[in-house]
Formats: structure tokens, C-alpha cells, sequence
């Protein structure tokens, strides 16, 4: 049997992912082969991400390599994927997804409302910067941080920053949830599109072929939520360093039972749209199911646009 060659990123989260993927995989019986592909985000650390000027800065060369058939499946986090469809290539499965909250991580206070005002946040993301700002106005310094989870700790506790905000899910995959000082939860603070889930990547004309490995790997629900939000992102034309930030819980039984909140912010956090759909589909068809979830994000990102959501991600 010819091994599934699984492509990745090569930080410690990354290949914590794909070995996962890889462990599933084999517990099925699958042979498998792990490749490591460096990206332009982890070669250019020294800009901010969204000053890169890119989408898919950590994607984008894994996905090349699927492309040129270097590798079989990509095992990306799901958040970092653009919703732009590449000629070629198909979002597949999503494993079942892992804790969706953004987490404070400081030494100085338990939590953001006892950090003492002036003090220093550090966050890569536009969105937590933007809901940040649009919480808390002037009141800290939300600056830019870059590097991956243990060096963004590393210069917290060198004393760079006061605190920091981090996806409690890359935490907790990398055993370090012990960190966490408190959680901002839902819906106070909204996560990004895709956070916690895996997201993997194939070539459409090896979907068939990779089938039984794909339903192995694939969580249903998991998979009609994430495919809610990316289809309000791709409909927002926001891209996955808007200031956007959504969350679709999903209920399958007899029925499927899809509820989208979704968020939009300026920059500056000074504005801030909010709308919620809810859809329910009686077919238990697979396919049926999700193009009801995309149908709801396209028309939760409609009552956004109707009511300017444009004009805030220009």
C-alpha cells in the first residue's frame, strides 16, 4: 500500500496536528508519510501577519505541493485557509473540532477586566484587536506579536507584554492549558472562522480515491459549522484577517438544526455589526445538509452587507 503523504507546516502546533491526522489514520490501517513545507509566514516573522500583504500566508506553499503532487492531503488549521476556492484543490473533511474560545494568558491579573489600565496585550489578530477595542476603548496598548505559541509565552514571561491572547485550542493541544488564565467566553468575545477545527485539503481528482480516509477523519457536524462560517466569510469578501469573528453550533438528529452568530468590526473597534440565522433542513442527506449551511452563511453575510458591513471591511 503506497503511504498517504500528509503535508504540513512545520511549527510545533502544525506537526502536533498532522501527527493526529496520522495517528487516526493508521489506528484505520492507513500507512502514512509526514512531509514538513516551510511557508512565507514562518520565513517572514517580522512583520505583522496582516502586513504581509497576502492571503494564505500559511497555506498558500502547502498547497502548491498538493497541487504538484508532493503530497496526498494537507493538514491545515482551519482558520488560517482562505475561502477562496482553488482550481483544483477541495476542503474535504474536518475532524471533530477542538475548544472554540480565545484565551487571557497574563501573570499580572486573572482576567482582562483586573488587568490594570496602560497595560500591554499582545495579539497577532486583527479580530481579537478589533473586538479589544470596541470592549475596552483606550484603556490598554493591544500590540503586535508574532512567532509561534511557546515563543508568544516565552516573551510574556520575559515581560515584553502583560498579557496575551491566544486560541485555548492551541494550547490545549500542546499540553499547555495550564496557561490559560481565563477564557473569553462566548459570546462576549467571538472566535475566528474555523477556530479550533482542522481543516484538510485534497485534490479534487483524488477525493473518490482518498474516500474511506477522508470519512475516517471527517466529524459531520463539525463539518456543516465550519462550512457556515467560511461560506459567510467567502459571501463578507472579508478574507481570514478580517475582523470578522462568528461561531455556528449544529444539531443533527432527525433534523439539522444550524444557528450562525456572526460578528463584523471596524479596524479601530469603534463600530460593530451583529446577526444572527438560524436554519433547520429535514433531509438527512449529507449533501442537502451542507448546502443548507452554506445557504445560511450567504444570508446571515446579506443582512450584514444590508446594514454595512461593507463600508467596515474596506
Amino acid at each position: 500500500m503506497k503511504p498517504i503523504r500528509i503535508g504540513t507546516r512545520g511549527s510545533t502546533l502544525a506537526l502536533w496536528q498532522a501527527h493526529w491526522v496520522e495517528a487516526e489514520l493508521r489506528r484505520h490501517g492507513f500507512v502514512t508519510q509526514i512531509i514538513e513545507i516551510g511557508t512565507s509566514g514562518d520565513h517572514d516573522r517580522g512583520r505583522p501577519i496582516a502586513g504581509l500583504g497576502v492571503e494564505g500566508v500559511f497555506t498558500k506553499e502547502i498547497q502548491r505541493a498538493l497541487l504538484d503532487g508532493e503530497i496526498d492531503l494537507a493538514v491545515h488549521s482551519l482558520k488560517d485557509l482562505p475561502t477562496e476556492k482553488v482550481e483544483g484543490l477541495e476542503f474535504a473533511a474536518s475532524p471533530k473540532r477542538g475548544p472554540l474560545c480565545d484565551a487571557f494568558v497574563s501573570r499580572k491579573a486573572a482576567s482582562l477586566d483586573a488587568l490594570p489600565e496602560g497595560s500591554r496585550i499582545g495579539t497577532g489578530s486583527i479580530r481579537r484587536k478589533a473586538q479589544l477595542l470596541h470592549l475596552y476603548g483606550s484603556r490598554f496598548q493591544i500590540t503586535d506579536i508574532r512567532g509561534n505559541v511557546e515563543t508568544r509565552l516565552k516573551k510574556l514571561d520575559a515581560g515584553d507584554y502583560d498579557a496575551v491572547i491566544l486560541a485555548e485550542a492551541g494550547l490545549v493541544r500542546l499540553g499547555l492549558q495550564e496557561r490559560v488564565t481565563s477564557l473569553l467566553d462566548l459570546p462576549f468575545f467571538l472566535p475566528a472562522i474555523g477556530q479550533g477545527a482542522l481543516g484538510i485539503e485534497v485534490r479534487s481528482e483524488n477525493r473518490k480515491t482518498l474516500r474511506p480516509a477522508l470519512d475516517c477523519l471527517n466529524d459531520l457536524p463539525t463539518y456543516v459549522a465550519v462550512t457556515a462560517e467560511r461560506s459567510l466569510l467567502r459571501s463578507l469578501h472579508g478574507g481570514c484577517l478580517a475582523p470578522v469573528a462568528a461561531i455556528c453550533v449544529v444539531e443533527l438528529s432527525s433534523v439539522a438544526l444550524m444557528t450562525l452568530l456572526a460578528r463584523v468590526l471596524s479596524p479601530d473597534g469603534s463600530r460593530r455589526l451583529e446577526k444572527q440565522g438560524t436554519m433547520v433542513h429535514f433531509s438527512q442527506e449529507t449533501d442537502r445538509i451542507i448546502e443548507t449551511a452554506v445557504q445560511l452563511g450567504s444570508r446571515v453575510a446579506d443582512e450584514l452587507i444590508a446594514a454595512g458591513a461593507g463600508k467596515l471591511l474596506r
